[in-house]
């Protein structure tokens, strides 16, 4: 059977397979990525491990651990952090990168962690940037990450796949990040939320690898889980550039050839191994949906204030006069050394206006040397820039610089959310770097040359798979076959997690099963508890679950004696706490349409929680939803969800494994 990119670098990583199987969009899997990133994290999930029983790391050349996230902060406390973090990887003999080296993204990629054609994850959401160099990078959460480490292994569900396919050429002066604003604004009705992107088309070659790393790094705010890009002549260009710049100097304590040393992961055979594989797309692959872009109708743009999904030119926006106090250049998205390269062509010979603070912060010490080489870094700090360690910071709002009440911002990051980068009460917008420093200069948001606004010439379809006649899913011994229970019915779209389970009470270690069963849904609706019974299937909106990661807004559902979750779609956190912990989630958008038309009065009038009166079975063997009137297809639920219901979640299963 054919398969598209990312199925068949999955099925290289899958283990446990039937003899024969093929895998697709949809399955859940058993996996065993070839590398792990953890980053200030790291500490947290050293809670996990330890907590699981886990004394040593199953395979200590599978994580790496990089301190990026709150390099500015020398307080004591967060020193002893580093230290113990340290102290740890020197236990478990895991790679180890301090604080100042850089972003561990960034550092994936510099010292092949995230090579092409292979799979790796991160306990972060922009692993999703691997893709940029053809490696299909996905998130995962901290007890998977605690997993990984003990046993090598953790569960993936393949998302639906989608071809975004690039035709044209970018024109000069438009970069990958006004080519992923503009498709993130565009498309900004949850086109591509939870879905795993491959980009194709002639328009690919033209653009770099840097711009492709922008790209891919912020399909994360475009809602997907995996932005990938083909393996082609450009990226063995860029591993053969590489491999002669180790060669030649030797980094990070590994020697060069001349001193009779390779480099680990980035070296010439791996690479004539990489050309020889030719991995690619089957030609007749399915994809869920096809998305084109000319990228000749691209333009500059900004994104926000305060959300991602709205796009405003740099030719409307100049109209609008909209001040700015704070510029940064920093970020694992857009701080390499095109990206301050690019940003230095803008600003030499000028100054950065009065009134304005502009920061920047390389993504990696290498970067930051190689600018000061190229004089780039020397031409930003004498406009009047303000020079921040290598590292997240200002980012997610750590350390110096951040907004405060009343300001505006632009930046060359990837999130502008609300409260993100300092006072919720500021306003954020994101830009490619020459907007950044073209609006550091000019004081307000503006772009280093004049643009005439075009329209974005795009297409969507979506195609359906053709049934493949009546659906029998193996299952395991001690799963059941069916469940069944009466059907309530919460139809708010994006409900939160703090709607299913109140913040207040997420840090209160002590809390048992029985008092998170008493409280869930108390923000969204407080009769809930009182409305439904042990054993009803809980019937959810669309993007059920969003907000933040607390495992809880899943596990008191469950305690409720709420069997199993049914929505339109979830967040891809909650789905991975909820199955972490032993509990069913289910997609089923017909089932959650005709509940909204059924229940229309009852939605109408402002009912939160409805008992539908409507009996549901749901058959795992059949993979269906069956009511009185009407049967619904789902995704089958494969042996690696099977095994983690059957063994209570995550933790239990990789303390039976060790």
């Amino acid at each position: 059977m054919s398969q598209n990119l990312i199925e068949k670098i999955a099925q290289k990583y899958a283990v446990g397979l039937d003899d024969g199987q093929v895998v697709h969009s949809g399955d859940y899997i058993t996996i065993r990525p070839e590398h792990i990133l953890t980053h200030d994290n790291t500490g947290a999930v050293m809670g996990k491990f330890k907590a699981i029983g886990a004394s040593k790391m199953d395979n200590p050349q599978q994580p790496m651990f990089a301190l990026d996230h709150n390099v500015q902060n020398k307080s004591e406390e967060n020193l002893q952090k580093y230290r113990n973090i340290e102290k740890f990887a020197d236990e478990m003999g895991v790679d180890f990168y301090p604080a100042g080296r850089g972003i561990g993204h960034q550092i994936m990629l510099e010292e092949g962690y995230a090579f092409p054609g292979e799979m790796a994850v991160a306990s972060d959401s922009h692993s999703n940037m691997y893709g940029g160099l053809g490696c299909l990078g996905t998130p995962v959460v901290r007890t998977d990450a605690a997993g990984i480490w003990a046993t090598g292994k953790t569960w993936w569900q393949i998302p639906p796949i989608a071809m975004v396919e690039l035709t044209g050429k970018l024109q000069p002066g438009v970069t990958g990040k006004d080519v992923i604003i503009s498709l993130a604004g565009h498309f900004n009705n949850d086109e591509v939320l939870n879905h795993a992107l491959e980009f194709t088309g002639e328009g690919v070659s033209s653009i770099s690898i840097d711009d492709r790393l922008a790209i891919a790094n912020m399909t994360t705010e475009w809602g997907a889980l995996v932005g990938l890009f083909p393996i082609d002549d450009k990226v063995i260009e860029w591993l053969k550039n590489r491999a002669d710049l180790i060669s030649k100097r030797g980094l990070e304590g590994v020697p060069s050839d001349g001193d009779g040393g390779i480099h680990p992961r980035i070296n010439e055979d791996r690479i004539a191994e990489l050309i020889d594989e030719d991995l690619k797309a089957d030609r007749d692959a399915f994809y869920a949906k096809i998305i084109t872009l000319d990228l000749s109708t691209v333009t500059p743009h900004v994104a926000g204030p305060d959300n991602v999904k709205t796009k405003t030119s740099i030719a409307e926006i100049g109209k609008q006069d909209v001040k700015i106090n704070k510029a940064y250049l920093v970020s694992c998205v857009n701080s390499r050394v095109s990206d301050i390269a690019e940003a230095a062509k803008v600003l030499e010979g000028k100054k950065i206006a009065d009134g304005v603070e502009f920061y920047i912060a390389a993504a990696s010490k290498e970067v930051q040397e190689e600018s000061i080489k190229h004089g780039d870094w020397q031409i930003i700090k004498e406009a009047g820039a303000m020079e921040l360690p290598p590292g997240c910071g200002p980012c997610i709002g750590l350390g110096v610089g951040l907004l405060e009440d009343g300001e505006v911002g632009i930046s060359a990051t990837n999130r502008n959310f609300k409260g993100r980068m300092g006072s919720r009460e500021a306003k954020a917008y994101l830009g490619s770097p020459a907007v950044v420093a073209a609006s550091a200069i000019a004081g307000k948001i503006t772009g280093p040359e004049n643009f005439t606004d075009i329209d974005l010439k795009t297409s969507i379809t979506e195609n359906k798979k053709q049934a493949a006649g009546e659906v029998s899913v193996k299952l395991l011994k001690e799963f059941p076959e069916q469940v069944s229970g009466e059907m309530i019915f919460c139809p708010q779209n994006n409900l939160n997690t703090d709607g299913i389970y109140p913040g207040k009470y997420t840090y209160i270690d002590d809390f048992t099963p029985k008092q998170q069963a008493e409280v869930v849904m108390e923000n969204y609706d407080p009769e809930f508890v009182k409305i439904v019974n042990k054993g009803d299937i809980l019937i959810g909106g669309y993007s059920f679950g969003s907000g933040s990661s607390r495992e809880q807004a899943a596990t008191a559902l469950k305690y409720r004696g709420i069997q199993l979750v049914i929505a339109g779609s979830f967040s891809q956190t909650y789905k991975r706490n909820a199955i972490n912990n032993g509990y069913i989630v289910i997609e089923a958008p017909e089932l959650v349409n005709d509940l909204k038309t059924n229940f229309n009065a009852e939605i109408d009038s402002g009912e939160l929680t409805i008992k539908t009166g409507i009996q549901v079975e749901v058959n795992f063997k059949k993979s269906q939803l069956i009511t009185e009137s009407k049967v619904y297809d789902i995704g089958p639920v494969g042996a690696a969800a099977q095994e983690l219901v059957i063994e209570e979640g995550l933790e239990n299963w990789v303390k039976n494994r060790l």
